[in-house]
């Protein structure tokens, strides 16, 4: 068991991604190029300006378009349209666009795109999706070489809800039971992840079995099976009444005992707000309840959604709604982000006096962290996850932004082994403390992701090829390398930089730097196949690794939060001079980007040093922070930015809101700010406010565009590859029209 730490908004999409050969970067959904009146063509629809002015703790702050904060108005809702027809249809002047749409997608359609997941007898669950095809499916394949049995189409699963139809349905994750009989899928459509439904199959005849869980939210939605591999503990999202706000449908959480064949109403609440009389439970906590194969403990977990840290709960499985006799083994002051366990041992990952996290070892029956022994004590390497198998504990570490993984064999006095990894880059670990050994998930900037198994007897990793080989798995032509920039105040910011081999350094290559900044989340080195057609045009992609990340641990974590959010920003204006000064690029070729919590990051530098670039994306943006806590997501975000109800909260929330920044009368440069209509996380009132104001306060003639999905969410659940290709080529073909690349350039 291992009870995952929660990075925040991106950690869903993120996960997927990085075992999907990293498809979160960029799975935005778009929509598709639409026919648009003459007039569309001129100029972008004004928005009316209707002032609200509040009143912060002696400050006043005017609002010009807080009437956009209900999207379901007709006049928010047609104006948001007649915005994305004015971007189609600047979009489709781009003579590049069609060539270059085609080269992403042959690039994307180049070889499978595959998950795996490990059973107990040489049985595998994938997820993948072919050459030609637009989701992922999900297969069984019983032997490394067996033929695969496809167990559920997503697109083909009717959803309870009657209002869908507003986009394609994704399988969001999945849990196997024990005896290896049933999968728990969650099916979300079009990124609405706070209607997902959880369905049950059976996985030698691939039939439902008609339990139809709805109200499934992206936290805490896993099936966590019990021993008897007929009911799980799920969480689920509360039914409001019509009118009641939109930050309470996170708020109140529980978890549910759900027995196969029953009606979901009739499902007990386990653990969370109001469940256990002897625990308090604060509304806003995330409670969820994790088990796992061959162990007969279940832990109870409360946490803030975006905290690394959580308060945990101990109790034997088999009294899981029969009696309530959880014990508490670690607050939130403790600072424990994850728990695994093995027979009556729990390893604790923590940053208790160890920012860099330590890794401790107590007994489940007396739970005394006074007592704990560490088994890996504080080192610059960053210890990140805990992966128990059945012959030990693997344990993920980051070293300089590389991964390294330990293998800890399980009884007294363990002595940490290294495991030799194939290449250099990111590895993720799957463990099933059922099976010896492990799968390592590996990928870097120019290596394609590869999925490798660790055999603890040999010592060595092979690949399994479930990932099948493809022709671009090790380009021979573009190269990566790692520099650290001094930022404002000296701290050395990392920056990733890959490029075409041979570039010449003469301050006139299209680059692309992309930062994001929030929860802890560290920026990990990833392959992109789609990628290589940015660099067949002489494209540079950078990252820029600045604080508010996990890179460093906690302490580079609280370096970029709440009141030490300037720091993000400012390290991606370092990194951004960094490329200029060193003749990578110019200002004139220099591209930012920043993706939801990242909206922060790039809003911030936008209107802080609107030079620095020629052109900037803005993803799902977080923008105007002073009203976002008042969206469904909102709460949930207070402990990573605080709250406008203090005033301190409301200085650094201030301080962060791009829309509070923009000034009239700016030369901008041009911008292509993104959202979907389905977005759970930032509501696209965010990016079309922000829209708004800046297109009202430009003094440049630069083009201030806005991109809507209307049959999409937050991330790259609600993208189909057809929808990804596609956005991605639009993205580019803006950049590359801003860079005056002559096959870019409208006529």
């Amino acid at each position: 068991m291992s009870s995952a730490k929660h990075p925040g908004v991106l950690y869903l999409a993120v996960v997927v991604a990085l075992l999907a050969t990293t498809s979160y970067i960029r799975s935005f959904s778009p929509c598709a190029i639409a026919q648009t009146s003459p007039s569309a063509e001129t100029r972008p629809p004004v928005a009316p300006v209707r002032p609200v002015v509040d009143d912060y703790f002696g400050t006043r702050v005017a609002d010009p378009y807080r009437y956009m904060e209900n999207v379901d108005d007709p006049e928010v809702l047609s104006w948001m349209k007649a915005q994305n027809d004015y971007t189609r249809t600047h979009l489709a002047k781009i003579p590049g666009r069609p060539r270059l749409l085609a080269r992403i997608h042959k690039l994307d359609e180049s070889v499978p795109q595959v998950e795996a997941e490990r059973l107990p007898g040489d049985t595998y669950l994938l997820r993948k999706i072919l050459p030609g095809e637009n989701t992922r499916k999900l297969y069984l394949r019983h032997g490394l070489r067996g033929d695969d049995t496809l167990l559920v189409d997503p697109e083909k699963i009717a959803l309870a809800r009657s209002d869908q139809g507003r986009g394609k349905n994704v399988i969001a994750g999945l849990k196997v039971s024990p005896n290896g009989q049933y999968v728990a899928v969650n099916v979300v459509p079009g990124g609405d992840e706070l209607h997902g439904e959880l369905r049950v199959i059976d996985i030698n005849s691939g039939q439902e079995q008609g339990d139809v869980l709805t109200r499934i939210g992206a936290e805490a939605w896993e099936a966590n099976w019990l021993p008897d591999g007929h009911s799980f503990a799920y969480g689920r999202l509360q039914e409001l009444p019509p009118g009641a706000p939109a930050a309470e449908v996170r708020q109140k959480f529980r978890s549910y005992l759900h027995v196969l064949g029953t009606k979901a109403e009739a499902d007990k609440p386990l653990f969370g707000f109001g469940v256990v009389p002897s625990i308090s439970v604060d509304p806003s906590l995330i409670a969820s309840v994790h088990t796992q194969p061959a162990s007969h403990w279940a832990l109870g977990v409360l946490n803030g959604s975006v905290t690394p840290n959580s308060a945990y709960y101990i109790e034997d499985v088999a009294d899981l709604g029969k009696q309530n006799n959880w014990r508490k083994i670690a607050d939130f002051a403790d600072d424990v982000t994850e728990i695994a366990i093995h027979d009556d041992d729990l390893f604790l990952l923590t940053y208790k006096d160890a920012p860099r996290y330590k890794l401790l070892r107590m007994n489940a029956r007396k739970a005394d962290l006074s007592s704990a022994e560490v088994l890996l004590p504080p080192s610059e390497a960053v210890v990140t996850s805990l992966h128990p198998a059945q012959d030990g504990l693997y344990v993920r570490m980051l070293d300089g932004g590389v991964t390294r993984v330990v293998r800890i064999p399980y009884g007294a006095n363990p002595e940490p082994e290294p495991i030799s990894l194939p290449f250099a880059g990111s590895a993720f670990v799957g463990t099933d403390p059922r099976l010896p050994g492990a799968f390592l998930y590996v990928t870097s900037w120019t290596r394609a992701f590869k999925i490798y198994s660790y055999d603890p007897q040999t010592k060595q990793a092979h690949d399994t090829q479930l990932q099948p080989a493809g022709p671009h798995d090790d380009p021979d032509n573009v190269e990566a390398k790692e520099v650290k920039v001094p930022g404002h105040d000296g701290v050395m910011i990392p920056l990733s930089i890959a490029y075409p081999k041979n570039t010449k350094m003469d301050g006139r290559n299209p680059t692309l730097l992309e930062g994001y900044g929030a929860y802890g989340w560290s920026f990990p080195p990833y392959f992109e196949p789609t990628r290589l057609a940015w660099h067949e045009l002489g494209g540079i992609y950078a990252v820029c690794h600045v604080r508010g990340g996990g890179e460093y641990g906690e302490e580079w974590h609280l370096a970029g939060k709440e009141a030490t959010k300037p720091n993000t920003w400012r390290d991606f204006i370092a990194c951004a001079r960094y490329l200029i000064d060193n003749k990578y690029t110019s200002a004139a070729y220099l591209a930012g980007e920043g993706v939801s919590a990242g909206g922060v990051l790039i809003g911030r530098t936008l209107t802080s040093e609107p030079e620095l670039f020629r052109a900037v994306i803005d993803k799902v943006g977080m923008s105007d922070t002073l009203r976002s806590e008042l969206t469904q997501n909102g709460e949930t975000n207070i402990p990573e930015f605080g709250t406008a109800r203090t005033k301190s909260g409301f200085q650094s929330l201030y301080e962060m809101s791009a829309y509070d920044h923009v000034k009239d009368g700016t030369a901008y440069p041009a911008v292509l700010f993104e959202t979907g209509i389905n977005d759970p996380r930032v509501d696209p009132w965010e990016m079309a406010k922000m829209t708004a104001r800046v297109q009202a306060a430009n003094a440049s003639s630069n083009p201030i565009l806005l991109r809507v999905d209307f049959a999409g969410g937050h991330g790259a659940m609600g993208a189909t590859r057809d929808q990804a290709d596609e956005q991605l080529a639009d993205e580019w073909s803006f950049l590359l029209w801003q860079f005056k690349v002559a096959e870019f350039e409208p006529k």
